[in-house]
């Protein structure tokens, strides 16, 4: 099993439960629908690593998330999250009406910082990714169009949430290629006070 790292303890989620379209602009970048109800999918623990991997044979996008780690049914740490799309799968996909998995959920498809308790308001948590140096994803949950608490409510709905779980919420416009070598930089803000961040090099 796959681990985070939460408040310096490794964890093991058995599941990622992921959003999608959850910002409006983003959706119109990928020129998307609004759906009425979240769009709801999961990463399996496999896909959890440690670092961003280039893939000479597809075109793989970043996707910068505010993540958060599930103990007892609540939210109770928040990390930075990198969503990896095979996004000319999905597309095929997505075009064929048939489930994303093959472009979402495949080994090391999910990069994580380590996680730190958060009890705050959540709606105060925002999310910025660079690469090498410049910024490219810029948002928060104040512009989520599920915010985190209606989220938990439906994801426990639906799903099981086992102590460890991560819930990733969604990623803000501005998503792109990676490219070997490029340097992401993941931050997470409580307003303006720095969380957690992390660096990783694409190998």
């Amino acid at each position: 099993m796959n681990c985070v790292r939460f408040d310096g303890c490794e964890v093991y989620p058995s599941k990622i439960v992921c959003v999608g379209r959850n910002y409006a602009a983003h959706v119109r970048e990928l020129e998307n629908e609004v759906t009425d109800r979240a769009v709801l999918f999961i990463k399996p623990n496999s896909a959890i690593a440690d670092d961003i991997v280039f893939r000479d044979d597809e075109l793989i996008h970043y996707e910068g998330e505010i993540t958060f780690l599930v103990i007892d049914g609540e939210f109770a740490g928040v990390g930075f999250g990198l969503d990896l799309t095979k996004r000319r799968v999905q597309d095929e996909l997505k075009s064929k009406g048939l489930p994303w998995e093959r472009a979402k959920a495949f080994d090391k498809s999910a990069v994580f910082s380590d996680f730190v308790a958060f009890a705050g308001d959540v709606a105060r948590l925002r999310v910025e990714l660079y690469i090498n140096g410049g910024l490219v994803q810029s948002d928060g949950c104040r512009s989520m169009l599920n915010p985190p608490g209606d989220l938990l409510k439906d994801i426990k709905s639906v799903f099981s949430l086992e102590n460890g779980d991560l819930v990733m919420t969604g990623t803000p416009e501005g998503v792109g290629a990676i490219n070997r070598g490029d340097e992401f930089t993941g931050k997470v803000f409580d307003e303006e006070t720095l969380l957690v961040q992390a660096t990783w090099v694409v190998k």
